[in-house]
C-alpha cells in the first residue's frame, strides 16, 4: 500500500484491508484511547445512544458516513473507555433510553478500547450494546470474538457489502480474496456463541442483481439457513458524502428508489 487509501475510484487498485486497518489504528487509536467525532442518542433500534467513531478499513461507495473515514487525521478526539462510557451513559440518560452502540466506523478497530468499554457496559445497568462491524477483523482474528463473547450484552451486527468476490472489491476497494474474511466472522460469532444478526446493502436494484443475491443467500445458508430468514437488507440513501463516493467512484445512480427487493431467497 504505497499511500493512504481515500476513496474508491475507476482506477483504483485494490488494497489489503488488514494493512489498511493497522495504518487507520495508528492514526485513530493511542493506547487504549480511541477517536470519536460526536457522542448522541438516535431513534433507530427504538431509541439508542451512540458513539460515532473515526476510521475504517473498507471504502465503500455507498457509505453514509462523514468525512472522517476517508481523512481520519482531521477529526475526532480521543477519549479513554471510561471517557466514552460516561458520553454514552449521558446521552442515553438524556434521552431515556437504555441501548448503547458504536457506529459511523470501524469499532473493532482499537481492540484494547473496545474490550475495556464492553466491560464497562457489562457492569451497568444498560440492557444492551451493539456492536456495528464490516466482520473484516472478526475474520481474520478467531481469537478477537473469543475474547468479546464473554461480554452477556454485546449484540452484533455484521454487515456485508456484497455477494461475490468481484462485487465486493468494486464496491469497497479491497482486493477479492478478503471477501471471505466477513463469512469467517459470521462463522467465528456462531461457533462461540456471540449474539449477532447479518445486514447487508443488497436491497437495492440499482446496484445488486437478483443472482447476487441468490449468491449471497446461498453462503449464508451454507453456515446457518436461520441466517437468510433473518438477514436485514439495506438500500442507498442520498447523503452528500454518499453522493461524493459514488460520483468518485465513477457511479450515477437515479433519485428516488423506484422499488426495493424483498425477503433474501436462496432461488
Amino acid at each position: 500500500m504505497k499511500t493512504y487509501p481515500r476513496f474508491v475510484t475507476p482506477d483504483f487498485e485494490p488494497f489489503d484491508p488488514i494493512e489498511l486497518a493497522m495504518k487507520t489504528e495508528k492514526i485513530v487509536c493511542r493506547g487504549d484511547e480511541r477517536k470519536y467525532t460526536a457522542f448522541y442518542a438516535t431513534g433507530v433500534y427504538g431509541g439508542i445512544a451512540t458513539g460515532y467513531t473515526c476510521g475504517c478499513c473498507l471504502r465503500c461507495v455507498f457509505c453514509w458516513t462523514n468525512w472522517s473515514r476517508d481523512f481520519p487525521e482531521r477529526f475526532g478526539k480521543f477519549y479513554s473507555p471510561v471517557e466514552a462510557f460516561e458520553k454514552l451513559s449521558g446521552a442515553a440518560h438524556k434521552y431515556d433510553v437504555r441501548k448503547l452502540r458504536i457506529s459511523g466506523a470501524e469499532p473493532t478497530l482499537g481492540r484494547g478500547h473496545l474490550l475495556a468499554l464492553l466491560e464497562l457496559v457489562d457492569d451497568s445497568e444498560f440492557d444492551i450494546f451493539i456492536l456495528e462491524t464490516n466482520g473484516i477483523l472478526f475474520g481474520a482474528d478467531e481469537n478477537y470474538v473469543k475474547e468479546i463473547s464473554r461480554f452477556k450484552k454485546l449484540h452484533v451486527r455484521v454487515s456485508l457489502k456484497a455477494g461475490t468476490p468481484e462485487a465486493f472489491t468494486r464496491r469497497t476497494g479491497a482486493r477479492p480474496e478478503s471477501f471471505e474474511l466477513p463469512f469467517r466472522a459470521i462463522r467465528n460469532l456462531l461457533n462461540h456463541g456471540v449474539s449477532f444478526h447479518v445486514a447487508g446493502m443488497m436491497d437495492d436494484p440499482r446496484i445488486v442483481s437478483k443472482q447476487e443475491r441468490v449468491e449471497l443467500a446461498k453462503r449464508l445458508a451454507e453456515i446457518d439457513p436461520s441466517l437468510v430468514v433473518a438477514f436485514e437488507g439495506e438500500v442507498i440513501d442520498p447523503y452528500e458524502t454518499t453522493l461524493a463516493r459514488l460520483k468518485s467512484a465513477g457511479l450515477s445512480l437515479k433519485w428516488p428508489l423506484r422499488e426495493r427487493y424483498g425477503l433474501l431467497e436462496r432461488d
